[in-house]
């Protein structure tokens, strides 16, 4: 219990120190994590159960030659589809998001900066030291935070249209 009140009051003067902006990143990161979890699990676990559903579908129709069927089929796939792109926008707007919000920071901690410099009348460093690291802290933040999500990004474009393709290839037509 002693090591996670520590570890809190870690995160707590790690975001202090990096101002409101930091707090705004963890959060846009947070949600973009939550929602690239929630992507992982329904492609592991839902997507199936759906997939098996539209491929029965198809399987069931005992007429599957004429351009009608040919129309449901494509709706079947593209329904399967739309599934598994469901958030992936949203995703990828948070992961834009990250680096923007950081680039706030920075503009809010040279603003501090300023300010110090304004009220003290010299460039004393120690007293810049703090709107530095308000500056450069959102910065990290926001571009680590963009990264990890642009290879989750990627890979669950690429794992959807894989399944797209596998469910395409399944539900064959019949000449």
């Amino acid at each position: 219990m002693m090591m996670l009140s520590e570890m809190m009051q870690t995160i707590i003067e790690f975001l202090d120190t990096g101002g409101q902006v930091l707090t705004v990143i963890a959060g846009v990161v947070c949600l973009m994590w939550l929602l690239i979890f929630e992507r992982i699990g329904f492609i592991f676990i839902s997507y199936r159960v759906i997939k098996r559903q539209l491929k029965l579908t198809w399987q069931e129709r005992t007429e599957q030659q004429s351009w009608h069927a040919e129309q449901i089929r494509l709706a079947l796939i593209s329904r399967g589809h739309a599934k598994l792109m469901n958030n992936l926008p949203l995703i990828q707007s948070l992961v834009v998001l990250c680096p923007l919000l950081g680039l706030l920071g920075t503009v809010t901690g040279m603003i501090q900066v300023f300010d110090v410099m304004a009220v003290s009348g010299s460039g004393d460093a120690r007293s810049m030291a703090s709107g530095v690291s308000r500056a450069t802290i959102p910065t990290m933040a926001g571009m680590v935070g963009s990264l990890s999500g642009v290879f989750a990004s990627t890979w669950l474009q690429r794992k959807a249209k894989r399944e797209t393709q596998l469910l395409e290839e399944s539900m064959p037509i019949v000449h």
